[in-house]
This record gives structure tokens, C-alpha cells and sequence, in this order.
């Protein structure tokens, strides 16, 4: 198993930005729009950041707006994120029990001992 897993979407700057901070590094990219999380690793991913759902939605989507989200409860929320995983802030990087989203990508580095 890889030490680091990359929640990345080339087609974000951001997540691009993020990938190139981490290479050389044993890293598992998961194309989550490709690959969308269950519901379950979403959770867990959310307990590693310390978030709630609010938190991680991207509310700047058009789709944020669309499905009503401005006043969703955490649940609903969680599940528009499953449901619709381009709703989901990126780039996440996960290490063990902690991940940190890359905005800026240099937070990756709270992750990174090798940087």
C-alpha cells in the first residue's frame, strides 16, 4: 500500500499543482470523479480532516446552488458529495489518520516529512 493517497483531479490547477509537490513520493492517485468515494471512505476522510461536510462541499459549483445546498444539513450535504463527487474540495492528500486538503497545495507539506 502506498504512504500517501492523492484525491486528485487533473483538470483542477490546484490538484495539479498538489501532484507535482509529491513527486518522487510513494503515492496511490485516485481520480475521485473517475472513482467516487463511498459515502463510508468519504466519512472516514472527513474524520482524518477534522471536517464536517460544510466544510469540504466546494460552494463556488454551480451544482452547490442547483441541488439547494446554502441550507443542506450535514447529512444532505454528505450526500450530494457522494451523489455528485466534483462537489468535493481538492486536492486531499491522506497519510494514515490525517489528510489535509491542498488549498494552498503547499499545506501538503503539514503531511510530508520528506519535503
Amino acid at each position: 500500500m502506498a504512504k500517501y493517497i492523492l484525491w486528485h483531479n487533473p483538470r483542477c490547477s490546484k490538484s495539479r499543482e498538489g501532484f507535482k509537490l509529491l513527486e518522487g513520493l510513494d503515492v496511490e492517485v485516485r481520480r475521485y470523479i473517475d472513482n467516487p468515494p463511498t459515502c463510508e471512505e468519504l466519512q472516514e476522510v472527513l474524520k482524518k480532516l477534522g471536517m464536517q461536510p460544510s466544510e469540504l462541499v466546494r460552494t463556488k459549483e454551480k451544482l452547490y446552488k442547483e441541488l439547494g445546498l446554502q441550507n443542506a444539513s450535514q447529512e444532505e450535504i454528505l450526500k450530494a458529495m457522494c451523489e455528485h463527487p466534483r462537489l468535493i474540495e481538492r486536492p486531499i492528500l491522506i497519510k494514515g489518520d490525517k489528510a489535509v486538503v491542498g488549498r494552498p497545495p503547499e499545506r501538503f507539506k503539514e503531511l510530508i516529512d520528506e519535503i
